[in-house]
């Protein structure tokens, strides 16, 4: 596989970076219109949905590269990679002499971003919502941009049927679970997921409730505020940085002092596919609502 330079990151660092991209940043403001690629030749995809988006349409043949978080699916893998969303390198991206850059909002450094749109490649920035509608705007922002706007159009419904079944099947349920999102434990010290977040979001969509109050975006916990927010399941990320076994998970004081800690109860699901906002969200949704509520999901 053809490998573009760019400054590289230990594996530790690299994955706790994909996570860092599914996780944080404030969601973009509603885009006013999108804009379309003159040419649409040569396209970098930047954010692993976007690339999602692009195989789903069916205009993979358009890529000509992907970053480091774009590993869905499985061929994408075989694009260069241009390096972490978030860490872009101009010299790295412009290397592969793109006809059009197509990227998530939040990519970064913002710097690097500011030097690629000056330069002579357009740049779409993609806004980042998450939400269901949030969902159909990226697929129809990426059709407009590759012009193919009525297959944007087709996908779009098509996902919106499968998001509205998903939603439907939780929508009688009373009981709604409280869940904490745990992005880390390092230290003793649980770094969760409050509002306006891809967690918080996915919570919602699945039929439960986040136990957190009071804070957006991340951030590290008290004992207290923990035992206060007294959740019933933990929510977790497989593949995405240090692992955290349930015995130290639960070993946690404050943890072990809520209900899910009595009850031991974390469920676990792989990052991308959980929190990526893209063509497989409804899938998504489904199986966490199905971790949650087992026999109450209904068909």
């Amino acid at each position: 596989m053809t490998m573009v330079s760019f400054p590289r990151l230990s594996p530790l660092t690299l994955a706790l970076a994909i996570v860092l991209s599914l996780l944080l940043g404030v969601p973009q403001a509603r885009a006013e219109k999108a804009a379309a690629f003159a040419d649409t030749s040569k396209i970098i995809a930047i954010g692993g949905s976007i690339t999602e988006i692009v195989y789903a349409l069916g205009e993979q043949g358009h890529l000509v590269a992907r970053d480091s978080t774009s590993r869905y699916p499985e061929a994408a893998l075989k694009l260069p990679d241009v390096g972490y969303m978030r860490q872009l390198s101009p010299e790295g991206v412009l290397s592969v002499n793109p006809s059009g850059i197509l990227a998530l909002h939040g990519s970064g450094p913002k710097e690097a971003v500011e030097v690629l749109k000056k330069s002579s490649v357009p740049f779409i920035d993609v806004p980042e919502h998450y939400t269901h509608d949030g969902i159909l705007e990226k697929i129809r922002v990426v059709g407009k941009a590759l012009g193919v706007d009525a297959k944007a159009d087709r996908l779009a419904a098509e996902v919106d049927a499968r998001l509205k079944a998903a939603e439907q099947q939780t929508a009688s349920i009373k009981e709604r679970k409280r869940i904490l999102f745990v992005l880390s434990t390092q230290g003793g010290k649980i770094l969760a997921a409050g509002s306006e977040t891809a967690a918080d979001g996915i919570v919602n969509l699945a039929g439960g409730v986040n136990a957190v109050e009071g804070f957006s975006g991340y951030k590290q916990m008290s004992d207290e505020a923990i035992v206060t927010a007294r959740p019933e399941v933990i929510l977790m990320m497989d593949n995405a940085g240090p692992a955290v076994s349930d015995d130290e998970l639960f070993s946690n004081p404050s943890i072990a002092s809520t209900p899910a800690g009595a009850a031991r109860k974390v469920i676990r699901m792989d990052g991308g596919y959980l929190l990526g906002f893209g063509p497989r969200t409804a899938e998504a949704i489904r199986d966490l609502a199905v971790s949650l509520y087992g026999g109450q999901v209904t068909d």
